[in-house]
């Protein structure tokens, strides 16, 4: 395994991780999340991601069951829940100083665990002041209740705000972005947080690197049942894949599957290698439902070496979305 520091924090991370979104307590039971959880753990994976709204809660509860019965070292492990959607009360949900305070101590009794290493605003909230949200976070870290802070799918704009806010107030910055990031949606991680890396030092979990298993390859010929995109919950994951630009997509994914092949290689490994090569990228949330899918992922870390300049014009070629720079008028 590969550790990478998250940004400019002293933390490491391991290059590819494990998160609980859409399989823990929706697809799999806990014997099966504790057998993908042992086969990560056993590959080199430190970091295990989760939220508050996943599986209504039950994901935290999975995951946090899981640790205790394994006996895993809580200093071997970087854990990461994420505050937005706790309920359906009015004080439920969004980034108020009430439901991130409220949310996080719900989220640790469920993981069972007295801090968590990492803790992120899940999405903005666009009716809570940013302040507001800033001086809740930074008390989260000052309780001890987690070691660092940071955001999910925030703009550039909002995330500078949020850290210029927290240096003028002397409060904790938000050091880490948890972004989707794969060959088909590429724009923010490549291209709006450019700057972001080098001016705050802001590291990346990304999220989703197989485009929601459209990079698996398994949904090109149809949506197969017990798959993500059948789920009752993630219906908008079908209507993605069924629209216009979703058949032009799996068009592409039929070609890049050529390409892995001709490397020996699997479809999800090399979409998975191909994040791995972004240097921004602090570390890969995969996501499986069982063992073997786990190992097959950590294999993509063996896979970078095979893409070659060569290799990535071949990609880029099929892919066709490399972000525009910026036009200089001078």
């Amino acid at each position: 395994m590969e550790y990478r520091f998250l940004g400019s924090s002293g933390l490491k991370v391991s290059a590819l991780s494990y998160g609980a979104w859409v399989t823990f307590g929706d697809q799999i039971d806990e014997d099966i999340a504790a057998d993908c959880m042992r086969t990560a753990y056993d590959a080199g994976v430190n970091f295990f991601d989760n939220a508050e709204v996943y599986a209504g809660g039950r994901a935290e509860t999975m995951m946090g069951n899981i640790i205790k019965k394994v006996g895993w070292k809580r200093s071997d492990l970087v854990l990461s829940t994420k505050i937005y959607w706790g309920g359906s009360g009015p004080n439920d949900k969004g980034l108020s100083r009430k439901h991130i305070i409220e949310g996080a101590d719900a989220s640790l009794d469920r993981l069972q665990v007295e801090y968590v290493d990492l803790i992120f605003c899940h999405r903005p909230d666009l009716d809570t002041p940013i302040e507001e949200t800033v001086r809740a976070m930074a008390h989260i870290v000052d309780q001890g209740q987690a070691f660092y802070w940071g955001t999910s799918e925030w703009s550039s704009e909002q995330i500078r705000a949020a850290h210029d806010i927290a240096r003028r107030e002397h409060l904790v910055p938000p050091t880490m972005e948890q972004p989707q990031y794969n060959m088909f949606h590429r724009d923010r991680v490549e291209k709006e947080y450019l700057p972001l890396y080098t001016e705050m030092g802001l590291g990346t979990t990304i999220w989703s690197p197989l485009a929601s298993g459209l990079l698996t390859g398994k949904y090109s010929e149809g949506i197969p049942p017990k798959s993500r995109a059948s789920l009752p919950t993630y219906r908008w994951i079908r209507r993605r894949f069924e629209s216009p630009e979703g058949q032009l997509q799996i068009e592409k994914v039929k070609k890049l599957g050529d390409v892995a092949a001709d490397l020996g290689i699997s479809l999800p490994r090399l979409a998975i290698a191909w994040c791995l090569r972004n240097p921004y990228v602090s570390t890969v949330i995969t996501g499986a439902s069982k063992p073997e899918q786990v190992k097959e992922n950590m294999q993509a870390l063996d896979d970078l070496t095979a893409l070659t300049p060569e290799i990535m014009e071949m990609i880029e070629a099929i892919l066709d979305n490399i972000p525009t720079k910026e036009q200089n008028f001078r």
